[in-house]
């Protein structure tokens, strides 16, 4: 009896076990679909695993830069998803350098995982479902936000299109939580495309390519005499002193007259192409502090465009707003200390990201002048970017050339800098204590002592 109760508790016991362990199992897969494995990993059969190891390697390395992986396993565990896969040949030799160059910028990140999600329809659209010709299109919605897809063929030959893209590969690769048609180029969103438009013309300006600086005889400090000294310098010539000698009075700074174009018609238009990087400031987000501390709290906008029209050439380290806010009231409280901070943040030369990282690669460390005189700021190699200053007070190249037209480059850096500390020489007090020197002793009445004392004589000369 007791055998019977026993065993019977045991067999109700795992059937409702098993009732439970069935009722947790989701109930939308179709069969065949499992792309979540026990530990809830990607399956190696999964349409992720095909992408990553298909033939459209740019459309894979774009999604692993977009940071959207996570994004995806998140889908093919819920349903079957359909992917449309531009051809390598598409992203690198068809695309816009500019427009790549734009999807690329760490700025930039939700235009490239809005492009890339507007590829992915949420369901499994196969080529046997495609509309047919007399049907017109079919509207699909994407993993983009308000983003569609229309899917229609062409009247007679009966291809196949997405939008306006033909689709080249049909069913190019199938797997049971979803499938891949390759096409043949990208599909733009217009959100996509309008943010692209705002930033280029924020860019429309005439690049102009930086020139050599002309040589300064450094004991005159006046400009070496040339064969074409006599010619007249043309509208557009680089300034012909330094960078120092044409600002504005200021802290440890002397006033002179700025050579160059000069006179109410310049060759570069200095306002407005400083206007124009900091409106990019503002639009590339995270840089509001620094586009506050040039408009609000100095003049070195103003300054800073009389510089560039009369044609010398500025790279600014922009610290983001994180490191802006970890200023002290201290800091900022003492006169001229903003201008002093941006003045070490200025350096008159024009430097983009792939220069400087070239310099200190080839260099190790590098020094650049800054427009706080006559302190520099040193660069160095670390971690594949480059990094300022040494010790707490170093920066790293955050966001490289958030701005480069050829007269003015913008760097963004994860810290503000400030220059090295000068050591004080600490005077010792001198002791008013007369030392009393004793006159020293010839070699010849050191050694005639040496001698008299060996034979007991030594008091025939007294000084022994």
């Amino acid at each position: 009896m007791d055998r019977c109760i026993y065993g019977c508790s045991a067999v109700t016991f795992f059937f409702f076990s098993f009732l439970l362990t069935a009722s947790a199992l989701p109930q939308n897969l179709e069969p065949g679909h499992h792309s979540l494995n026990g530990s809830g990993q990607i399956n190696s059969n999964s349409v992720l695993v095909a992408l990553l190891d298909s033939r459209y390697t740019e459309l894979a390395e774009l999604v692993e830069k977009a940071l959207l992986l996570q994004t995806l396993e998140d889908a093919v565990g819920r349903h079957n998803i359909t992917i449309f896969a531009p051809r390598n040949e598409a992203l690198e030799r068809d695309l816009d350098p500019d427009f790549k160059r734009f999807l690329l910028q760490p700025g930039n990140l939700k235009s490239l995982q809005t492009l890339l999600l507007s590829h992915i329809i949420p369901n499994r659209v196969g080529s046997n479902q495609w509309p047919e010709e007399n049907s017109g299109r079919v509207k699909h919605a994407t993993l983009g936000h308000d983003q569609v897809l229309h899917l229609s063929k062409t009247k007679g030959n009966g291809i196949r299109l997405v939008n306006s893209a033909v689709i080249t590969r049909p069913d190019d690769l199938t797997r049971p939580d979803g499938l891949i048609h390759g096409i043949e180029r990208l599909l733009i969103p217009r959100s996509v495309q309008e943010d692209f438009n705002r930033r280029r013309s924020l860019r429309s300006i005439s690049a102009v390519l930086p020139e050599g600086a002309p040589e300064i005889d450094p004991r005159t400090n006046r400009l070496k005499k040339s064969a074409a000294a006599s010619v007249a310098v043309p509208a557009g010539s680089p300034p012909v002193l330094p960078i120092q000698s044409a600002m504005a009075p200021g802290p440890s700074l002397a006033p002179a007259p700025a050579p160059g174009p000069g006179g109410p018609r310049h060759h570069f238009n200095g306002e407005a192409q400083v206007k124009d990087f900091i409106h990019t400031l503002l639009h590339y987000g995270g840089y509001n502090e620094m586009a506050d501390i040039l408009v609000n709290l100095t003049s070195l906008a103003t300054e800073m465009g009389r510089l560039v029209s009369e044609g010398y050439v500025l790279t600014v380290l922009a610290p983001n707003d994180e490191a802006m806010a970890k200023l002290t009231t201290d800091q900022l409280s003492e006169p001229g200390a903003p201008e002093q901070i941006v003045y070490y943040h200025i350096i008159p030369e024009y430097q983009t990201e792939e220069s400087m990282y070239n310099s200190v690669r080839r260099f190790g460390k590098v020094k650049y002048e800054t427009l706080r005189f006559p302190h520099k700021v040193a660069a160095k190699e670390a971690d594949g970017s480059v990094k300022f200053g040494s010790g707490d007070r170093s920066a790293y190249l955050f966001d490289p050339d958030i701005y480069t037209d050829g007269r003015i480059s913008v760097q963004g850096i994860d810290g503000v800098l400030f220059p090295e500390e000068e050591e004080e020489t600490v005077k010792k007090p001198t002791s008013s204590v007369k030392k009393v020197v004793q006159p020293r002793r010839g070699k010849l009445l050191e050694v005639a002592c040496r001698m008299l004392g060996a034979i007991g004589k030594d008091s025939y000369i007294s000084k022994c």
